[in-house]
């Protein structure tokens, strides 16, 4: 779903039931109208992103329908992108997705930024430790030396909007071990201040663990999507990082040409 016709318009914390609309259009069935009904009110700004839906039995009643007509049409919304449906916070107006290029190397501040949300960055976790077998396992990083080791989520309208796990080597990453990342995110430091010259991508689809889906406010095995990424400098190992995004919030982009050879380029 873009999120570029979308208005802020509209109330800010829930849907109201007395907008939706109770004629059915001639020919079409009661899951059609359901459909198409609540897909207008989200296009045209009415239920702005984030807008809390009323609950299933509410909107049945409204709509002169049986629950499980209802559930249906909320689940085709659903996988139209229109909505997020979780079994704690129930069914919300979906945010306009955020894009990432598969290739770039993106700062995570201006893909929120651009879909109009506010940023920022919350450091679980930072430690310097030695390396690790399973550090080459998960991040293709050396399991060898003095590695810093980060944990942080990014946050986008204070809602999580991916989980970050980082190594850094201090050894090449000049006055990383300085940096607290209290406040700036390590991505975004790396971006500024240590060149790269070789980046290696790894993206899939996983599920969310019971610690990840406590992060970032999932149910546990909801679907996530993964981006494990490694950079060099002169042949040395400077950072790599594992970045978890709730799959109903997040997609990847990528632009080809005739002559890219299967390849993709900066989106």
């Amino acid at each position: 779903m873009s999120g570029t016709g979308r208005t802020t318009r509209g109330k800010a914390h829930g849907a109201d039931p007395s907008e939706l609309a109770s004629d059915i259009a001639k020919g079409a069935t009661r899951h059609d109208h359901i459909v198409e009904d609540i897909r207008s009110l989200i296009v045209d700004g009415r239920w702005p992103p984030g807008s809390q839906l009323p609950v299933e039995t509410d909107l049945a009643e409204r709509y002169g329908v049986s629950r499980m007509t209802m559930n249906k049409a909320l689940g085709q919304l659903a996988r139209e992108g229109f909505l997020v449906r979780r079994k704690k916070s129930g069914t919300q107006v979906a945010q306009p997705r955020a894009e990432s290029a598969v290739v770039a190397i993106a700062d995570i501040r201006d893909e929120v930024r651009r879909s109009g949300r506010a940023y920022r960055f919350h450091l679980i976790a930072r430690r310097m430790r030695p390396g690790r077998e399973e550090d080459a396992l998960l991040l293709g990083a050396p399991g060898t030396g003095e590695v810093l080791w980060l944990q942080g989520l990014h946050l986008a309208d204070d809602r999580p909007f991916c989980l970050e796990t980082r190594l850094i080597n201090p050894a090449v990453a000049e006055g990383a071990k300085d940096q607290d990342f209290s406040a700036l995110a390590p991505g975004a430091w790396l971006l500024d201040a240590v060149p790269w010259s070789v980046a290696s991508h790894r993206v899939r689809a996983v599920n969310a663990t019971v610690t990840e889906a406590k992060m970032l406010e999932l149910a546990v095995g909801e679907a996530c999507l993964e981006i494990v990424r490694r950079t060099q400098a002169a042949g040395e190992w400077v950072t790599g990082v594992r970045l978890l995004y709730p799959g109903s919030e997040h997609q990847l982009v990528a632009n080809f040409g005739p002559d890219a050879g299967g390849g993709a380029s900066r989106g």
